[in-house]
């Protein structure tokens, strides 16, 4: 018996079944994707409602401390605010809204300035007519501070009962504050709030001592609710130490940013360093972003490595002295200011200007001649290249300073022996010229001022120092002590040949923009031209690193500090940029130790009573009254109050700049200033009468 099967009845099965799972396919896809997009927020939500046994207690997170106990990095509770459009009484809740609802949109805006009443009141719109994730509808997408939480919980609605009005918050834990803002930020460090873990900066080197332990809590139910029960009690974080003084890195940012405005520069680094601990106690990292703006973005004071130029000059000379080959005496020809260096030109940065003609190596250093140091470390060196470089090991600037900080980088500075090694990098007849001051070599600004340090501190090199302790609930957990890297730097003749240079390059050479009439100040200056990597120095605009490094006061040297400036074109001078950065930083932090009292101040012209200018003459004589000074203590010149009708010039000579210029634009005056100090002329005499509008130049001194 034949059985003939209907092949066509087949296909059509066989296409029937295919189109049905394709169509199925399409299905699950489609379900996937609303999962994922529209319906996202509801299965977060439901996630949150699952019970577990136990949950995480965080830890709270240590402080980082200045060296006097001072907070610049504290963790406080954060918060992140929803509104339940589904709880309590709708009704209630409902009328109340309606009744409040300009109310509460304004005063949200008001809380919260980068949001306008209108975004509120679309966001908050969007989440009450939602069909889905009502429940949590976020109000401000960032975490908000106790003080903000509470004026949010004081707006209508929102200070009804969770249980009642729907405003509800959850805490973010770890959230850092710094009280100072950015003060030293790139060297305390940031921290992602939401991943819970350290960017950079101490913060991530010594994460393992302010991370602290998690606890464990565990969930009980009692009559209709949850609580928390802790079952394994978390244990806080340690506080840190820091070597950073506040008030030193305020005067040297402050200092700093001022040049960068003032010849728009790219990037300005200040390292200020205790002698004799080699404590950082300011770091100021900081780079241009906008025209004109200004913030730490990088932790250039490790990580940059650049040709230092003319500051490395100091550590040449001291290897010449140190192996004993020349003295400060060695006389050298530099002619016009250019001379012929195995095959390419060396040049003075006066040449222009003939040069310097006949110096000695002292007045070589003094005077930044490249062309004086290049010539006695190829004199002494040339046959023996590998005995210089050997040298500047021996002295300590190509040391590495195992620093904690992440980030850090070596000095490279590579001999014949050390380029044979390296691929595509040769030793010419002109590297060890060109090296001697400054350039093929690759140094941070970190490791120079540590070489400057160590000659201000009698040749003992001290490791840098950020951190001085790990402290818990004011019991000390771990020192970390000042570290010596080298005992002595070179011999004790070279070195105070090396002190009286340093000092001569501040008191008669290119250092003299860092002469202060206030404190003594040693050190060098440097200016390099920036290479561009592989495209060179000469591609496009030059970049110049302009630098100063020394120390302070030469005495007795308490302080070393180093500021370098990166420039995109001129002025390319070390010692007017950089110099004169360095003076204001040593004189800032030195008038911290002035303690000057009254009667020192007195003399035959000046008074010591306090001169009133502007004020009640009864309330004035009640405050000379309680300062127990008689009456002929001070005269009616003593006192001279603005008395003065609003239409009537008053008398503003003597004032600071601020006084009078609100004692005159309170009368609606335009006010010019000229010079800076006390008012010591105005052009309008007193008693004038005077309209709304009336220009006013004031003269001060």
């Amino acid at each position: 018996m034949k059985v003939f099967f209907n092949n066509k009845k087949t296909l059509v099965r066989y296409r029937t079944f295919a189109w049905l799972f394709v169509l199925l396919g399409v299905f699950i896809i489609l379900a996937a994707l609303r999962t994922m997009t529209v319906d996202r927020e509801r299965w977060i939500n439901l996630s949150k409602t699952l019970k577990n046994d136990s949950v995480p207690l965080p830890a709270i997170r240590g402080n980082i401390l200045s060296c006097d106990g001072t907070i610049l990095a504290s963790s406080l509770p954060k918060y992140k605010i929803y509104m339940d459009f589904e709880a309590g009484d709708s009704l209630t809740r409902d009328s109340i809204w309606s009744a409040n609802e300009e109310a509460i949109y304004a005063g949200l805006s008001e809380i919260f300035p980068d949001m306008s009443a209108a975004d509120f009141k679309a966001r908050l719109e969007n989440g009450r007519h939602k069909t889905r994730g009502r429940r949590h509808v976020l109000i401000y997408p960032k975490s908000i501070d106790y003080n903000r939480y509470k004026a949010v919980h004081r707006l209508p609605v929102f200070c009804l009962p969770a249980g009642r009005g729907g405003f509800h918050v959850e805490p973010v834990n770890n959230a850092r504050n710094h009280p100072y803002d950015r003060l030293a930020g790139r060297t305390i460090g940031d921290w992602y709030d939401g991943k819970d873990s350290a960017k950079n900066g101490l913060e991530l080197s010594y994460d393992r001592y302010l991370r602290g332990v998690d606890g464990l809590e565990k969930k009980q139910k009692v009559r209709s609710s949850n609580i928390n029960l802790p079952s394994v009690k978390a244990i806080d974080g340690n506080d840190i130490v820091t070597t950073i003084d506040v008030e030193m890195q305020d005067v040297a940012e402050r200092a700093i940013l001022e040049q960068l405005k003032k010849y728009n520069s790219n990037v300005g680094v200040a390292i200020v360093m205790e002698c004799n601990t080699g404590d950082v106690k300011a770091m100021v990292n900081l780079s241009k972003y906008a025209e004109g703006q200004y913030a730490e973005m990088k932790n250039n004071a490790l990580s940059d490595l650049l040709d230092p130029g003319s500051v490395f000059k100091t550590a040449s000379l001291m290897v010449a002295l140190d192996d004993g080959v020349c003295d400060t005496t060695e006389i050298i020809e530099t002619g016009c200011g250019v001379v012929n260096m195995h095959g390419a030109q060396m040049k003075d940065h006066n040449w222009h200007h003939g040069g310097y003609g006949t110096i000695n190596m002292a007045k070589a250093l003094e005077q930044s001649s490249n062309i004086g140091v290049s010539y006695v470390i190829d004199k002494y060196y040339k046959h023996d290249p590998q005995k210089f470089v050997d040298g500047l090991n021996r002295i300590g600037i190509t040391s590495d300073l195992r620093l904690p900080i992440k980030g850090s980088a070596k000095p490279r500075i590579y001999g014949p022996k050390e380029r044979k090694k390296i691929p595509h990098m040769v030793w010419a007849r002109t590297s060890l010229p060109w090296m001697s001051i400054g350039y093929e070599t690759q140094i941070p600004p970190i490791s120079t001022i540590a070489f400057y340090n160590a000659i201000a501190n009698d040749g003992v090199m001290m490791k840098p120092r950020f951190v001085s302790k790990v402290v818990k609930d004011g019991e000390v957990i771990k020192e970390f002590p000042p570290e010596i890297l080298k005992k002595q730097i070179c011999n004790k003749d070279a070195l105070k040949k090396v002190q009286t240079m340093l000092t001569h390059v501040v008191s008669r050479g290119t250092g003299k923009p860092a002469r202060s009439k206030y404190v003594k100040i040693a050190g060098k200056t440097g200016t390099a031209q920036i290479s561009k990597g592989s495209a060179g120095y000469r591609a496009g605009g030059v970049n110049y690193l302009l630098s100063f490094a020394g120390y302070f006061p030469v005495d007795k040297p308490k302080y070393s500090c180093i500021v370098c400036i990166q420039n995109t074109g001129g002025p390319a001078a070390g010692g007017m940029i950089s110099g004169s950065v360095a003076k204001k930083i040593a004189e800032g932090v030195m008038a911290r130790d002035i303690v000057l009292r009254a009667y020192e101040a007195h003399d035959s012209i000046h008074s010591l009573h306090p001169l009133v200018k502007v004020g009640n003459k009864k309330k004035t004589e009640q405050v000379f009254a309680e300062l127990k000074l008689k009456g002929q203590h001070y005269t009616s010149s003593d006192i001279r109050l603005a008395g003065y009708r609003k239409n009537i010039m008053p008398d503003v000579i003597g004032m600071g700049a601020r006084d009078a210029v609100y004692t005159l634009e309170k009368r609606g005056m335009k006010v010019k200033l000229s010079g800076r100090g006390k008012v010591i002329a105005q052009d309008i005499s007193v008693g004038s009468v005077i309209t709304k509008g009336t220009k006013c130049t004031l003269h001060l001194n």
